[in-house]
């Protein structure tokens, strides 16, 4: 079973290289998919070992993952195990992620499990567990934290559902997934707050987040 961790990264310099060291620990490759960054992530990913793949501009989280993704299937890895490059994610976990992916063909690390997601805004935690619950709907399942960044993958089904939006990558996969009778499960698995950098999640995504998800919604279940 060859494993290859993905670390989507955007300006974070201050965080990448012990996630790489530590990541590195659990897996046969790590793969960091420099967003665009300007800070010297990618400089950094290098001398603590990764193979780094940069993009010339900034994507979003779900065009770096997908580029990733990408890099599994060309290589021919079996699992791919997709891990925050700010620190959120504790690698010492994969073991633990890996093992229960044995059985399945997605394993989502879910904050909603434990009392992490405590740590959230109100106004955070209402619409993740809003659009969690929309995929159990529409999609016949049972998980608790749709938006959860740390995943392990079977690669064999990302062949198949390779997502197309870059800013809710992780809402169109889970669903698609699961509408294709794709094996999902989820592990409790803790995850504070970022102390460093910048958080993805502001005013701005907040605002348009309804619109573009239901976008997306519909895309995976009018066109696939």
């Amino acid at each position: 079973m060859r494993t290859v961790a993905v670390i989507p990264a955007y300006n974070e310099a201050d965080t990448i290289g012990p996630v790489v060291d530590e990541t590195g620990e659990y897996v046969d490759r790590v793969v960091v998919v420099d967003d665009g960054s300007s800070d010297g992530t990618a400089a950094i990913a290098r001398e603590h070992g990764a193979v780094v793949v940069e993009h010339v501009f900034n994507t979003g989280v779900g065009g770096a993952v997908r580029t990733g993704y990408q890099y599994a299937i060309q290589h021919d890895f079996d699992m791919v195990v997709q891990v925050d490059a700010d620190g959120q994610h504790d690698p010492a976990k994969i073991p633990k992620l890996l093992d229960v992916a044995k059985d399945h063909d997605m394993v989502i690390g879910s904050r909603y499990l434990n009392d992490s997601y405590q740590n959230y805004s109100a106004t955070r935690n209402v619409g993740i567990r809003f659009f969690t619950e929309v995929v159990n709907r529409l999609g016949g399942i049972e998980i608790t934290d749709v938006t959860s960044g740390f995943r392990i993958y079977r690669v064999s089904m990302l062949r198949r559902i390779l997502h197309r939006s870059d800013k809710h990558w992780a809402i169109e996969q889970t669903l698609e997934a699961a509408k294709r009778d794709f094996r999902i499960t989820e592990v409790s698995t803790e995850m504070p707050v970022r102390e460093e950098g910048d958080s993805q999640f502001t005013l701005d995504t907040f605002v348009l987040y309804p619109v573009r998800m239901t976008d997306t919604i519909l895309r995976v279940l009018l066109f696939r």
